[in-house]
């Protein structure tokens, strides 16, 4: 999908230059992975395996020389943008493919500590199907998403936290980050019961997730690569023409690039609503 959605004109890459890493090339990748440990480890062996995913690649990072450049925090800065490990397998690989021209958020070394990631998520999905007390497991979300945080916030110090990386401190920040909502929202809706119209927004999204993310891709980019008639006879990206519409009506730059994001974001939501309308749910 990832690849089809970046070979898309819809997005406007050229053939020369489409990008093979992305976000559900590595979803696929993790899913792989922890469907293999899922399958063939018990839970004691996926724990492992998640501190071995995040000490192993913090390790990496660390302590293996970066060819050309020289050891990490020696010889070139700890995590420097382009002379980093990650950095470098990804040009070595994929150059002239990659998102940032020197470097790419979903790189391929970086894929690691995102396996620890979905074996969270999996761990999580234990935690909810066991039969302990729902007041029990929205109390156990709770503490250990209050532990991530802190032992993100920590390792931070060492291992800066960085989404671009994927740091080890990242994966521990986010996921705490989530466990925290996930009791808050387990605790309203399967506890407290209160549900409503105020969820049906986040059904239709939750619903369709894949499909969402493909109509952000197509409604982002050509956002930023097809253009229309500006001033003076110029052509201007429609993103810069939104942007300088949402400033004429006397939004700040921080507040137009908001709107233009929240506009994005409610027209992908009423692909999806036509899909929920219509009973079509696109699963993988």
């Amino acid at each position: 999908i990832g690849i089809l959605v970046n070979a898309s004109p819809i997005v406007g890459v050229p053939l020369h230059s489409w990008r093979f890493e992305g976000v559900t090339q590595r979803i696929a990748l993790c899913y792989f992975v922890a469907a293999i440990l899922v399958l063939w480890s018990n839970r004691r062996g996926q724990l492992i395996a998640i501190a071995a995913c995040l000490v192993g690649y913090w390790a990496i990072m660390r302590f293996l020389p970066v060819p050309g450049f020289g050891v990490p925090g020696r010889d070139i800065p700890f995590m420097d943008p382009d002379r980093n490990i990650v950095a470098w397998l990804d040009r070595k690989l994929f150059m002239g493919r990659l998102y940032n021209v020197t470097r790419d958020p979903e790189g391929i070394i970086s894929t690691i500590p995102a396996i620890g990631t979905i074996l969270i998520g999996v761990v999580t999905g234990y935690w909810l199907r066991s039969e302990k007390s729902p007041a029990t497991k929205a109390i156990r979300l709770l503490l250990f998403g209050i532990l991530g945080l802190v032992a993100g916030r920590i390792w931070h110090i060492w291992f800066p936290i960085n989404k671009n990386l994927w740091t080890s401190s990242f994966v521990l920040f986010t996921a705490g980050f989530a466990l925290v909502f996930l009791a808050l929202l387990y605790w309203v809706l399967e506890i407290k019961q209160w549900r409503g119209a105020w969820t049906f927004p986040l059904l239709v999204f939750g619903m369709n997730s894949i499909a969402g993310f493909v109509a952000d891709s197509f409604v982002y980019g050509p956002g930023y690569t097809f253009t229309i008639a500006g001033p003076n006879g110029t052509r201007v990206m429609w993103y810069d023409a939104a942007n300088s519409w949402f400033l004429s009506l006397g939004a700040s730059p921080a507040i137009a690039s908001l709107l233009y994001s929240a506009c994005a974001v409610s027209f992908c939501w009423l692909l999806l609503w036509l899909l929920w309308k219509k009973q079509i749910f696109i699963k993988v």
